[in-house]
């Protein structure tokens, strides 16, 4: 999966860093130190993003890099051999989905903490529990991450790239999942036509 942002380059305690704008916790489905392969404004490295706390990274540049950059850039990055398994072997498949999004019914979550599970529920026409349990996650437990490999295990089709839109405008697919920054959490939606 690639996630992609307009990122802002700063210097910072004696380093050039672009700041990602998103808790990487709640996206990327891991915690603590991992490399990632990086496109900024069309120049590509790697590096390793170090937690800073609470799901806050940056990605760490050179100064050649940084000062080859402009202020605001464009920004993609994907996390490198970041395999996680959420349920085993699927009887899905792309060719063979568990079912086609062609319509969507609107299941609402009975409490606080289980918007993704509830994405994925509406997504898949499955019930909550068995989101739940496709998920492996219980309540406040869901992110984007676990969210993107539950879609695969189920064989639903979906972008390869995260937008952060941060407040821009956006033309928006037929069905995509929203992730609303609501103070010190998230919501996740469906947006369905």
């Amino acid at each position: 999966m690639k996630y992609h942002f307009l990122g802002k380059v700063v210097f910072e305690d004696g380093a050039y860093l672009i700041k990602i704008p998103f808790n990487v916790w709640e996206v990327c489905t891991g915690q603590g130190s991992f490399p990632v392969e990086v496109v900024a404004e069309g120049k590509e490295f790697s590096c390793d993003l170090t937690p800073l706390g609470k799901g806050i990274y940056n990605i760490p540049l050179t100064d050649e890099l940084a000062n080859s950059l402009p202020e605001v850039c464009d920004v993609t990055f994907r996390v490198v051999e970041h395999v996680a398994n959420v349920s085993g072997n699927s009887p899905y498949s792309l060719e063979n989905p568990i079912r086609k999004v062609d319509s969507m019914k609107l299941i609402t979550q009975p409490n606080d903490g289980l918007c993704g599970q509830t994405c994925i529920a509406m997504l898949a026409g499955i019930t909550l529990d068995e989101a739940c349990e496709v998920m492996h996650c219980r309540d406040w437990q869901a992110n984007m991450g676990r969210m993107i490999i539950s879609l695969d295990y189920l064989g639903i089709a979906h972008a390869d790239t995260i937008e952060y839109a941060s407040g821009e405008h956006v033309q928006l697919p037929k069905c995509a999942i929203l992730m609303e920054k609501m103070g010190r959490f998230s919501h996740y939606l469906v947006w369905y036509d």
